[in-house]
């Protein structure tokens, strides 16, 4: 989109979603989810399906227990799924248009990034495996936090390890549940909507693809998305991040 000048501004730090928006995992979690409703002689749909898209993997076990015969414990469907979509990374990374060339960017720009994810750690792992070393300066995953998306808390606790302000961060996300959790934290936020469409979020705006942003691209973001969270917080006062 621009040429990086050394003049131009740059976010404070850059706080990632991961399924969705660095790697195209949503279908390998649908057809997961798919296999093990049927297992069980149940039915299951892409309207389910999408119900769960940048859910908490927990809330999303529940919400398969409450609509299908699958039976077992919130942990014990997570893990199921968990499993099955590791070992489908393992053999291909679905990489995300402009996600890469994004991340080594902001790398050389020497600006942090953080992943922040709902996935567990097994399967962050995976994808922080197959980037150069360094490429993520903090790593909060859905099994690190006590509220999930889209509760704040997961993007609270990036910047708390990062050390940086959440308003003067960037956050990235594809939908609806990530993009609440960023700003309801306070972090202005680029939504590139992919499996499921994301209402105007304040405190967000959305592009169609990754790439051709470069780092000053995002830090451009900074001045207005952070004045309309401030204005939201004044109509509606703070959000609840205890």
């Amino acid at each position: 989109m621009t040429r990086q000048h050394p003049d131009q501004p740059l976010p404070t730090a850059v706080l990632w979603d991961m399924d969705g928006t660095i790697v195209d995992t949503e279908p390998y979690w649908i057809a997961e989810e798919y296999l093990l409703v049927e297992e069980a002689g149940g039915r299951w749909t892409d309207e389910d399906a999408h119900d769960l898209v940048g859910q908490d993997l927990l809330t999303s076990a529940r919400m398969i227990l409450q609509r299908t015969p699958v039976q077992g414990a919130p942990e014990e469907v997570v893990r199921r799924l968990l499993d099955g979509v590791v070992v489908r990374t393992r053999e291909h990374v679905p990489w995300r248009s402009g996600a890469l060339e994004l991340l080594a960017a902001l790398r050389r720009a020497a600006v942090p990034c953080a992943l922040v994810t709902m996935s567990w750690t097994e399967l962050a792992d995976v994808l922080v495996e197959q980037l150069p070393p360094g490429t993520f300066d903090a790593v909060v995953t859905g099994d690190q936090v006590t509220r999930g998306k889209p509760h704040p808390e997961a993007y609270l606790e990036a910047a708390r390890r990062l050390g940086v302000d959440p308003g003067r961060a960037v956050a990235i996300e594809d939908s609806v549940t990530g993009a609440t959790a960023s700003t309801a934290a306070g972090v202005p936020t680029l939504v590139v909507p992919h499996m499921v469409p994301v209402p105007s979020i304040p405190g967000s705006m959305q592009v169609a693809t990754l790439e051709g942003l470069a780092p000053a691209d995002l830090g451009r973001l900074v001045p207005t998305l952070s004045s309309e969270l401030h204005a939201e917080q004044r109509v509606d006062g703070p959000h609840d991040q205890a």
